[in-house]
């Protein structure tokens, strides 16, 4: 078997620490165990991070870059209420393939949050960088329209919170933020 490059290696401690953290939290989440998943030592896993805090940002911007394709790839070409519904749409079925990507992003905030509080503010900073990143590729396809952008990212938080709480395709809670009156079902691999 070849061994994996430190860059593959990286590579799979993000995808690992999107898992960890994901389940775990920030605060709830060892390094131990992003090691343990990855199949390395801790005193390797920190030749490839300085610190937990930056394995964190780093699966806090995978997270964040990967929700920002779906985004620009389902609106390619895309304005108004067209680039709306198949972001909707693409989102939707993102978060249902992958549901650690939501729990990534619910981290993310409770995260930044509990940081704030503290007095951190370098890891709020880097996120709201990634964030704003986010909201500038939705502001896109709406021609720079900031009320339609809030709108939209509005239903988003929406749809997060709703999903996070376990509210099940096909509930009555679902009928206004979809035509068909419920989220799309995970696809299958």
């Amino acid at each position: 078997m070849a061994r994996m490059s430190a860059d593959e290696r990286r590579e799979s401690v993000i995808r690992a620490a999107i898992h960890e953290f994901a389940r775990g939290g920030y605060y709830g989440t060892s390094t131990e165990a992003i090691a343990k998943r990855v199949g390395v030592s801790q005193p390797y896993l920190f030749r490839l991070f300085p610190n937990k805090q930056a394995i964190f940002l780093a699966a806090a911007a995978r997270c964040l870059e990967r929700t920002r394709e779906v985004f620009a790839e389902a609106a390619d070409g895309l304005g108004g209420e067209d680039a709306v519904h198949a972001m909707a749409d693409a989102y939707t079925r993102h978060i249902a393939d992958d549901p650690q990507v939501l729990q990534m992003q619910l981290q993310m905030y409770v995260t930044v949050a509990a940081a704030e509080a503290a007095g951190d503010h370098e890891l709020g900073e880097l996120v709201r960088a990634g964030w704003m990143e986010l909201w500038n590729t939705v502001k896109v396809p709406f021609g720079g329209d900031v009320d339609e952008t809030t709108t939209f990212m509005a239903y988003g938080m929406l749809i997060n919170t709703l999903t996070a709480m376990g509210f099940p395709p096909g509930h009555a809670i679902w009928e206004g933020l979809y035509p068909s009156g419920r989220p799309k079902e995970p696809q299958g691999e």
